[in-house]
C-alpha cells in the first residue's frame, strides 16, 4: 500500500424486514449523507463514488446519488454477489491509495423480498451453476433452497468430520442475539438462548433450524475514505485507518476437492485473511473485534478456522472456551452480524465498516469492545468474492 488511507466518514440505517423500509434510492441517499457529516465534507468533496447492491436494474447507483448530488463524477456500479458492499469499498479504497483521487466514496444499499435468495433470470445459466452441481453431488436434500443446501452441507460435512454438535451452531446464534441486543440498528434484538435456537423449527433435521440462517432484510450503509494528505488540509478525522485489504476469487480446488467446507469459500477466506495479515505485519492473535460473515450459524464456525483464529476442526472448543464474546480472546460480531442485525446484500460489507468504525473511535455505546486497536471485517459472496480488511485505530 503506497498511501494511507482513512475513513473519514461512516453512515448506516436501521435495517429493516422487507416491506417496512424505504426504496432502496432512499435508503442509499440517506446513508450517504449520513457518512458526508460524520466525515464533515459536502458530496461536492467526492472524487469517485462506487454503489453497491445485487438485486436492480442498471445505474441504481446514480439514482440515489443524484439525491445527494449531480456533480458530474464517475460513479461505478458493484455486484458482487453477498460481498458487494466491501468489494465497492475495496474500489474506493483502491482509488485513493493509488493516487488516482483523494476521497472517494463507497455506498451499499438492497431492497430485498421476503423468503429465500433466488436468481431473477430464469432463461440463462445461473452464475453459480458449476457450484450448483456440486452440491446436487454432495448434498442429498434437492428440497431445500441452494443456500441452505450449501452452507448447511458445509456445516454437515464439519460435523462428519470433526463432530461439532448442532449445539455449538446453536450457541453462536444465541451469542449473536445477546450482542444484537446493544445494537439499535439492528432488526432482530430480542435475546434468544442456546435452547431457544435449538427448539426454532428444523429446516434440515439434526443440521439446521430456522435461527441458525440469517433474515433477508432491508438497509444501506455508506463510507467516505480519504488520504493522509486530503485529510489533513481539510482537517478530518483520521483515527481510522485501513491497514489491510484483500479481494480473493476462488481457485479450482473449491471445487475439484469436493469437500462442501470448500465449496462455501473457505479457501477465500483462508487466503484472503493471510493476505491481509502480511500487509499489515500482524497475526489473528493481534486483533481485537471481527465482524464476519454469518449468514448462517455454520459460516461463523468455519470462518473461524479460514481467518486462522483456530486450526482446522477447533473452531468448537473456541466456542466452548467464550473466545468469540466479550472476555475471550476476540469479540466476534459484536453489531449481532448477519444473523440478528440482517442482511441486505449490498449494504451488508459496508455495515461491517461502520460498527468497526464505532469500536475503533471507542463510541459504540454498550457494544464497545474495550480498548479495540485492530478490527477485521470479512465479508463473503459464493460465486465467488470474499473481502477482508482490517481496520487499525490511528493515532
Amino acid at each position: 500500500m503506497t498511501r494511507k488511507v482513512f475513513v473519514a466518514g461512516a453512515g448506516m440505517i436501521p435495517f429493516k424486514k422487507p416491506g417496512s423500509s424505504d426504496t432502496y434510492d432512499v435508503m442509499g441517499a440517506t446513508a450517504v449523507r449520513q457518512a458526508l457529516e460524520d466525515a464533515g465534507l459536502g458530496y461536492e468533496d467526492v472524487q469517485q463514488a462506487y454503489a453497491g447492491y445485487v438485486y436492480g436494474d442498471s445505474t441504481c447507483g446514480q439514482k440515489a446519488l443524484y439525491q445527494v448530488g449531480m456533480t458530474g463524477i464517475p460513479v461505478i456500479n458493484v455486484n458482487n454477489n453477498c460481498a458487494t458492499g466491501s468489494s465497492a469499498l475495496f474500489l474506493a479504497r483502491q482509488a485513493v491509495q493509488s493516487g488516482a483521487v483523494d476521497c472517494a466514496l463507497a455506498v451499499g444499499f438492497e431492497f430485498m423480498q421476503p423468503g429465500a435468495l433466488k436468481s431473477r433470470w430464469d432463461d440463462r445459466a445461473p452464475a453459480l451453476e458449476r457450484a450448483i452441481g456440486l452440491v446436487d453431488e454432495l448434498v442429498d436434500r434437492k428440497d431445500l433452497p441452494n443456500a441452505i443446501r450449501q452452507f448447511s452441507g458445509a456445516g454437515k460435512a464439519h460435523m462428519e468430520k470433526y463432530g461439532t454438535r448442532l449445539e455449538t451452531f446453536a450457541r453462536i446464534r444465541a451469542k449473536a442475539s445477546r450482542h444484537a441486543a446493544n445494537n439499535p440498528l439492528a432488526v432482530f434484538r430480542n435475546v434468544l438462548t442456546t435452547e431457544d435456537v435449538l427448539a426454532a423449527p428444523a429446516l434440515w433435521e439434526g443440521v439446521l433450524t430456522r435461527l441458525m440462517a440469517c433474515p433477508p432484510t432491508c438497509g444501506a450503509a455508506a463510507a467516505i475514505v480519504v488520504s493522509e494528505e486530503f485529510a489533513r488540509r481539510k482537517g478530518l478525522k483520521t483515527d481510522v485507518l485501513i491497514a489491510g485489504q484483500s479481494l480473493t476469487t476462488d481457485r479450482p480446488s473449491t471445487y475439484d476437492a469436493r469437500d462442501m467446507i470448500r465449496v462455501v469459500g473457505f479457501g477465500m477466506t483462508r487466503e484472503g485473511s493471510q493476505q491481509v495479515y502480511e500487509q499489515a505485519g500482524v497475526g489473528p492473535q493481534d486483533l481485537d473485534v471481527i465482524e464476519l460473515h454469518d449468514c448462517f450459524a455454520q459460516n461463523e464456525l468455519l470462518t473461524y478456522e479460514g481467518l486462522g483464529l483456530c486450526p482446522e476442526g477447533g473452531a468448537e472448543k473456541l466456542v466452548n472456551d467464550g473466545d468469540n464474546t466479550y472476555g475471550g480472546k476476540w469479540v466476534v460480531n459484536p453489531s449481532g452480524g448477519l444473523l440478528s442485525k440482517g442482511h441486505p446484500l449490498g449494504a451488508t460489507g459496508l455495515a461491517q465498516c461502520y460498527e468497526m468504525v464505532q469500536q475503533l473511535r471507542g463510541t459504540a455505546d454498550q457494544r464497545q469492545v474495550e480498548g479495540a486497536r485492530l478490527a477485521l471485517t470479512h465479508n463473503l459472496g459464493l460465486g465467488g468474492a470474499c473481502v477482508v480488511t482490517l481496520y487499525q485505530k490511528h493515532a
